[in-house]
C-alpha cells in the first residue's frame, strides 16, 4: 500500500535541491547520471536523489557531523571528486 498524501513544500524544496546539485556537486551529478542510465526518468531519478540527499540529512543530524561529500557518495570512485582545498 503506498501513501497518497506528501508535503508540498518538502517536495517543491527538494526538487529544486536536487536540480540546483547536479550542477554544483559532482556525486550527485553522479548518482543521477547512474539512475537515468538504470532506466529511470528524470523526475524518477531526480526524486531518488532528494531521498538520497534526505537521508544523509538525517545521518549529519543524528551524529552531529558536518556534510561530507566523499562520505555522501563514497560508492563512486574517489578520483572522480574534486580534492578538498587545504
Amino acid at each position: 500500500m503506498s501513501r497518497r498524501v506528501k508535503n508540498q513544500r518538502l517536495a517543491a524544496a527538494g526538487y529544486v535541491w536536487a536540480f540546483a546539485s547536479l550542477t554544483s556537486s559532482p556525486g550527485a551529478r553522479a548518482h543521477y547520471d547512474r539512475r537515468k542510465a538504470a532506466g529511470d526518468r528524470h523526475v524518477a531519478a531526480q526524486r531518488n536523489l532528494f531521498n538520497r540527499f534526505m537521508g544523509m540529512l538525517f545521518h549529519c543530524l543524528q551524529r552531529a557531523e558536518h556534510y561530507d561529500e566523499t562520505k555522501a557518495f563514497a560508492s563512486q570512485p574517489v578520483a572522480d571528486l574534486p580534492a578538498q582545498a587545504a
